[in-house]
């Protein structure tokens, strides 16, 4: 605990400053929202890890990835991740479930509430950056290499 905060308090303090609605998640220590970016929309989950003193912060795609799309949205993925420094995306092959996450681990510290800034914010910066690529090639015919330039140039591959 931070100053008697859980780290899900914590979060819940941040956003209560942003002035963002959310709910807890039901049997779990974990919070949800829905975020609406510059590219599109999806929802937002944190879950902490109280004893592990970590934090695990995703945005998830509303549409899962269709089977028949499943190998070239991997392929597109795994093209992005290779330039990101902060976070990664994943994707579930059994239901399509795509995701993109970022975390922190306190180690034996303290997680400050000012580290959530970054952890939020870093985290949904990419996802809006990324769903226009990741939205063509769900909808079109286009490669996972193309569906990258849609979004990466020279100036602006790496997070």
């Amino acid at each position: 605990m931070r100053g008697g905060k859980t780290l899900l308090g914590l979060f819940e303090d941040f956003l209560r400053e942003q002035n963002w609605e959310w709910e807890r998640v039901e049997g779990h220590n974990a919070l949800r929202f829905a975020f609406k970016g510059d590219n599109g929309s999806w929802l937002c989950f944190v879950a902490a890890r109280e004893e592990e003193n970590q934090i695990v912060f995703y945005s998830v795609l509303e549409e899962n990835v269709p089977e028949h799309k499943r190998i070239a949205m991997a392929e597109l993925l795994t093209r992005a991740n290779y330039g990101l420094v902060f976070g990664n995306f994943e994707m579930d092959f059994e239901d399509g479930e795509l995701r993109f996450k970022t975390s922190l681990d306190g180690g034996d510290g303290e997680i400050s509430p000012e580290s959530i800034k970054p952890l939020l914010f870093g985290n949904i910066l990419v996802m809006d950056k990324y769903l226009p690529g990741v939205h063509s090639l769900l909808h079109t015919d286009i490669a996972p290499k193309d569906a990258l330039k849609l979004v990466e140039t020279d100036e602006n591959n790496e997070y």
